[in-house]
């Protein structure tokens, strides 16, 4: 049973935020100056398995670092938007893209510059530990916090619904 307020079944597309979101909001930095981020295993499987399923899954970040491009690329996410400076353009791109509408998107933000795609797609939600604004306009907000398993929570919840989370080939990468 999900605890979102919404009809999970017209999802379709999963769209995320990385800092602050798949990624805890401190972030060390390298000597190099070059900002390092931890990751959720568990958000990772989670959505790999969104991928497999067929869901369409994005990634919009203002982050640049290669290691981030690697990361989601390698859980077989091909919508990449990096270095997004108004995410609203990015997150458009990937909803016409596919030929969505903003009613089957489900978008993580968790800050300010989140705020116009939560304001335009279909459910928005943020983690535990998002900046009130975010929180102001999520539809859902997650018991966790930002890199701790919020991706998971949502992706979780959406897949249940859809009854592709645990299926056959769910057990395994």
């Amino acid at each position: 049973m999900s605890t979102i307020n919404y009809d999970l079944t017209r999802i379709k597309a999963l769209a995320f935020d990385v800092d602050g979101v798949l990624s805890a909001d401190v972030i060390p930095l390298h000597p190099s100056g070059e900002p390092m981020r931890t990751v959720n295993i568990k958000d990772g499987y989670a959505l790999q398995l969104a991928v497999k399923k067929g869901f369409k899954v994005a990634i919009i970040t203002g982050g640049r670092t290669d290691a981030v491009r690697q990361r989601f690329a390698g859980l077989g996410v091909t919508d990449l938007y990096m270095g997004s400076a108004v995410k609203i353009h990015d997150y458009r791109h990937f909803r016409d893209k596919y030929d969505l509408k903003d009613e089957e998107i489900l978008y993580m933000g968790d800050d300010i510059p989140d705020i116009e795609v939560m304001r335009e797609c279909g459910l928005p939600c943020c983690p535990k530990d998002a900046a009130f604004e975010a929180k102001a306009v999520a539809r859902y907000i997650s018991y966790a916090e930002g890199g701790y398993g919020c991706g998971r929570d949502v992706i979780e919840q959406v897949m249940k619904v859809h009854g592709k989370w645990m299926a056959d080939d769910a057990f395994g990468w």
